[in-house]
């Protein structure tokens, strides 16, 4: 099965939706100087708050300090734009360095996580002054929404307040493409105003590279060099010239930080970047050493939350053909665990190759199961225009049906053969794909018409996002549990969000444990896809 949809550094632009959240907000009074908590999350166990410093009067002010108790039960865990300290429940912010003076009229917003639910803080004062006047009105205002003045810092924007997948429910999990943030201008902000950060469970950071059977970075620049302005930062502040870390792992940081709930694992491999996996079969724990090294650096430690290995394929053929054994990635898989340790995730995506004798039965993927937190088998990209002449069919078919042009090449099948092989059906995520494939040359409405070659795609030819085909080509039909259309001499196979509320309630029924799909930038900027595959898993 090919996919060269991931070994493509293709791009696009996506556009940024704003999205304004009412809080529910604690408001702390009126002075000369104030301050006001505002709740922005609260999912029982834990919150998030912003809290709003205001300048009302007609001077300058050079600093700030907000001293306050919270509850028994409400501690802060992690905080960001302020210095907090604290001693036992009552704790002091002051302002950052790097953040000036505060003018006239201006607002500066700065934010906390916390653990428990969220309650008012008590006590507050600011520069030693009561923080509002010494009262707290019975009835929280009405926020309202003012214009900041050109000389205040670019607020904070308030994170959605949809509350976050359970923890112990089916995972969400996506892939975020690292060179996205080129042509596509696609960026971790797009994952917060998209409403995609809040049904999500995991994201994939897609690549690290394997050269010379190592781990290392893919693209620096895009990772962690690139400097953000206000306007494409997760949080409304540019990053500085000075800063430690910049690119998307720091805007991955503040994505967290926003969404508390969230898991980001660095993947390695890809379909470019899997050919050092075959060097580092022969020494596997070095290669997990110089793993653990890169994702723990401690430039961004805090980022990563664990390891995906995305090996296309072992024992098998991908963009090159590996001969290393089918014991290499249950080695591999089982030096990254003891590095690792049992604290971090170690996930795997594998190849769906359900046929007999195919890329599922090159590969002792059952033995590297127990050292795996999930698998995730890619249950698309079945067919497509790398066979230019076609036939013409659905690229992630759910099941097979009448004609398909090989056995074996459908998601049920690969969840079957693994299931049989005896991993757990817990461990195993299905496949979506974001995006369609087809050809051109077609004049035969149903599956498996010819064709003469690939399809005109935006980025690369035969690939198109779901969130251009969804108008550019509506789907007209389904078939095996995916969509298709005929439009004009182009043929195009993808899923909707009907398809995908089918595949979800496969999953259910199967008993897997949930989902996962490549990638982002492909939906809506108001997160179709994403929303099918929460709402369906329930």
């Amino acid at each position: 099965m090919k996919r060269s949809i991931r070994r493509a550094f293709w791009a696009g632009a996506v556009a940024v939706v704003a999205m304004a959240a009412v809080p529910m907000t604690s408001a702390l009074g009126a002075g000369s100087v104030t301050a006001t908590f505002t709740k922005t999350q609260d999912w029982g166990t834990g919150h998030g708050a912003n809290v709003t410093v205001t300048n009302s009067s007609d001077a300058s002010v050079s600093t700030w300090r907000i001293e306050f108790d919270l509850p028994a039960g409400t501690t802060i865990s992690s905080f960001w734009d302020a210095d907090v300290t604290s001693s036992g429940n009552h704790y002091v912010a002051v302002k950052k360095s790097w953040a000036g003076p505060l003018a006239p009229g201006a607002s500066f917003s700065w934010g906390y996580n916390g653990t428990g639910p969220y309650a008012a803080p008590l006590n507050c004062t600011i520069n030693g002054a009561p923080c509002g006047g010494g009262t707290t009105p019975t009835t929280p205002p009405t926020p309202t929404l003012s214009p900041t003045p050109t000389t205040s810092p670019t607020p904070t924007p308030t994170p959605t307040t949809t509350p976050p997948p359970n923890p112990g429910g089916k995972k969400v999990v996506g892939y975020f493409a690292e060179w996205g943030v080129y042509g596509r201008n696609y960026h971790v902000k797009n994952i917060h105003t998209s409403g995609s950060a809040a049904k999500l469970t995991h994201i994939l950071y897609a690549f690290g590279n394997t050269t010379g059977g190592r781990c290392t970075i893919g693209d620096s620049y895009a990772d962690y060099e690139k400097a953000y302005t206000a306007a494409d930062s997760v949080d409304g502040v540019a990053d500085t010239w000075d800063q430690p870390l910049r690119g998307s792992f720091n805007q991955l940081r503040k994505l967290k930080r926003m969404y508390p709930h969230l898991k980001v694992i660095w993947s390695f491999g890809g379909w470019t970047w899997s050919g050092g996996f075959t060097q580092a079969a022969q020494n596997p724990t070095a290669f997990a050493d110089s793993c653990y090294r890169l994702v723990e650096d401690p430039r961004w430690a805090d980022v990563f939350d664990g390891i995906d290995v995305d090996w296309e394929y072992p024992n098998a053929c991908g963009l090159t053909c590996d001969s290393s054994g089918p014991n290499a990635f249950k080695n591999v898989i089982a030096a990254l665990r003891a590095k690792f340790g049992t604290g971090n995730l170690v996930t795997a995506a594998i190849t769906a190759d359900g046929s007999s004798g195919g890329k599922i039965d090159a590969t002792d993927y059952a033995g590297a199961a127990g050292n795996l937190d999930w698998l995730m088998p890619m249950t698309y990209d079945y067919f497509g225009a790398f066979n230019a002449q076609g036939p013409t069919a659905p690229h992630s078919p759910l099941t097979s049906y009448a004609g398909i042009p090989q056995q074996g090449f459908w998601s049920d099948a690969a969840i079957q053969k693994l299931k049989a092989k005896g991993i757990p059906s817990s461990k195993l995520l299905l496949g979506i794909g974001f995006y369609g494939r087809g050809w051109t040359g077609v004049t035969q409405a149903a599956p498996g018409g010819s064709a003469t070659g690939a399809a005109p795609g935006t980025y690369e030819a035969g690939i198109e996002d779901y969130k251009v085909l969804k108008t550019k080509c509506p789907a007209t039909s389904t078939i095996a549990g995916t969509a298709y259309a005929l439009c004009g001499n182009n043929w195009w196979s993808y899923d909707t969000p009907a398809t995908i509320g089918g595949k979800m309630t496969y999953a259910k029924n199967q008993g897997l444990g949930g989902a996962f799909f490549w990638e982002l930038s492909g939906d809506t900027g108001n997160g179709e896809l994403i929303t099918a595959i929460r709402g369906g898993l329930g």
